[in-house]
């Protein structure tokens, strides 16, 4: 299998099960025995097109929730190097270059999470829960709300929440799901990035997956937009990238 392929699969396996998946093949086994949490960080210059080294997160940590709210950086849960969950948050100031502990989260799980911002307050979602975590002030802590919100890739559009769930795009709020459009042509795509920028949702990269019927592995360079702003959500597909194909690790926006 291709690293991205491999990568994802072990991504998929519960921790206890790591010592028996280290004797598949050298590969896996250094990646299972490789660094896991760090807690570096890094800022890139768009003008200067450079890279510099920021202040060390308080607590090295993988597969953590991650987003911006208020001009901060807040991070929360995801995994120390011995694959234990952490419950512990912080938040960095960019402009003073330090990092903050902030309340601690109320759960954890052995899954990875995600972080969003929905009406200018943080949502941390483990996967396989349907309990979402919500900050609103750092001084009332966090709060566990039940949404049942659909598992599946997930993007905010002008504050609204979609999610790519069971071939179909949904709006979701609260407790209240919409079926917007369908999104069938992308069952089989796995590991794309999914952002929302303005009115429209942005489906990056990834790769078609094998199924029972044919085995090959296709790396993906397509960028597909829907616009969900007017009153007919529409697909279109835009250029492709021209560097970069395959799976996509991670996604943000970069104003400049």
């Amino acid at each position: 299998l291709p690293d991205a392929v491999a990568l994802r699969c072990l991504a998929r396996v519960p921790f206890y099960l790591y010592p028996k998946l280290e004797l598949v093949s050298r590969s896996w086994r250094a990646a299972i025995h490789g660094s896991f949490a760090t807690d570096e960080v890094w800022s890139y210059d768009p003008i200067m097109r450079r890279w510099a080294q920021r202040a060390s997160m308080v607590l090295p940590r993988a597969m953590f929730a991650c987003c911006v709210s208020k001009g901060k950086i807040i991070v929360a849960g995801g995994f120390t190097s011995c694959r234990k969950s952490i419950s512990q948050a912080e938040m960095y100031d960019p402009e003073k270059d330090v990092w903050i502990p902030i309340p601690d989260l109320h759960r954890t799980h052995n899954s990875a999470c995600s972080g969003l911002v929905i009406g200018g307050k943080v949502h941390v979602l483990h996967k396989g829960l349907s309990t979402v975590q919500v900050l609103d002030h750092i001084g009332s802590g966090w709060t566990v709300e039940d949404y049942g919100w659909l598992q599946g890739p997930m993007a905010v559009v002008q504050g609204a929440l979609y999610v790519m769930s069971h071939g179909l795009i949904v709006k979701q709020e609260k407790e209240v799901s919409k079926v917007v459009i369908s999104a069938s042509e992308f069952r089989r795509r796995i590991g794309f990035a999914m952002t929302g920028l303005r009115d429209e949702i942005y489906v990056i990269g990834g790769v078609i997956g094998p199924d029972r019927f044919n085995w090959d592995i296709k790396p993906m360079s397509d960028v597909d937009i829907l616009t969900v702003g007017g009153n007919r959500p529409t697909w279109r597909q835009a250029a492709s990238m021209t560097k970069c194909r395959g799976t996509i690790f991670g996604c943000t926006q970069l104003r400049i």
